[in-house]
């Protein structure tokens, strides 16, 4: 489904600049909306009544609730790529002397921006990671939702390829991975566009599923009954994984500049501005 214009409000004509600053600030309603009310209050009336216009006007710049929908999702991965990538471009330099110890820091800093961000924006991970909204679909491929989702799985996939390139760790052997699986895997691996073994991609898999699973529990308040702090679960959680993957010798203090993970880019929809008719 289509989103809506790509022109920024700093580019383009008179016309094209108010079409893109008033798409920006319809989303940023949208998102606002998402915050305090949740997904069920995404729809074109909804935000229409928030800007002070007419829900009919709003389909100039959107076919739909679910182009809506799709577009701030689209949004959304971009600000949480653009503060992974970050995070990993903030690795101390120093450590490239080591290979394989700066590509695990990185992909460590993506990791726990990934869990920092989602904590501190749970409304907004609920709409990317939690139960689909009827009528939105992530997988259109000229959905922004679904660009977006495959930028966020090649921020991780590229850094994990590098990790296997610099120092293979141990995989299962095709022979001893579920039949069923395997064209699956292959497929997914086709679709992040890496040139990786399928069992690699599994044991991908395998990571980013204990990973999500341990974040999803902590947003939706799911680990409350046995722990008030979840961060380091998670860290702990981290470090198993780094044992599957070969990457569990970072030395102490090695990650401290991530106490402070840095900041979203703002590249997402934030705060409505003045409404447009």
């Amino acid at each position: 489904m289509s989103g809506s214009a790509v022109v920024s409000p700093a580019t383009g004509g008179l016309r094209e600049r108010r079409r893109a600053a008033t798409v920006l600030e319809i989303k940023a309603t949208a998102r606002r909306l998402l915050v305090e009310q949740g997904t069920g209050s995404l729809s074109l009336r909804a935000v229409a009544r928030e800007m002070g216009v007419t829900a009919p006007a709003l389909y100039r710049y959107f076919d739909g609730h679910e182009a809506l929908v799709e577009a701030l999702a689209g949004d959304l991965y971009d600000e949480l790529c653009d503060a992974m990538e970050a995070a990993a471009a903030a690795v101390p330099a120093a450590m490239a002397d080591d290979r394989r110890l700066w590509t695990a820091a990185r992909l460590v800093a993506a990791t726990k921006t990934f869990r920092s961000w989602s904590v501190g924006h749970p409304a907004e991970f609920g709409l990317l990671f939690g139960a689909p909204i009827p009528g939105v679909d992530f997988y259109d491929e000229n959905s922004p939702a679904c660009v977006g989702g495959r930028r966020f799985g090649q921020v991780f996939a590229a850094l994990f390829l590098e990790l296997w390139t610099t120092r293979p760790f141990p995989v299962p052997d095709v022979a001893d991975l579920d039949p069923r699986l395997l064209p699956q895997v292959e497929r997914y691996r086709d679709e992040l566009g890496v040139d990786l073994p399928v069992p690699v991609v599994y044991v991908f898999l395998s990571c980013w599923a204990r990973l999500y699973g341990l974040v999803a529990m902590e947003v939706f308040g799911h680990l409350k009954f046995a722990l008030d702090d979840a961060e380091p679960a998670f860290d702990t959680e981290v470090h198993q994984i780094g044992r599957t993957i070969g990457i569990d010798d970072l030395p102490m203090g090695a990650l401290d500049f991530l106490a402070d993970p840095p900041p979203a880019t703002g590249r997402g929809p934030s705060a409505p501005g003045p409404a447009r008719t």
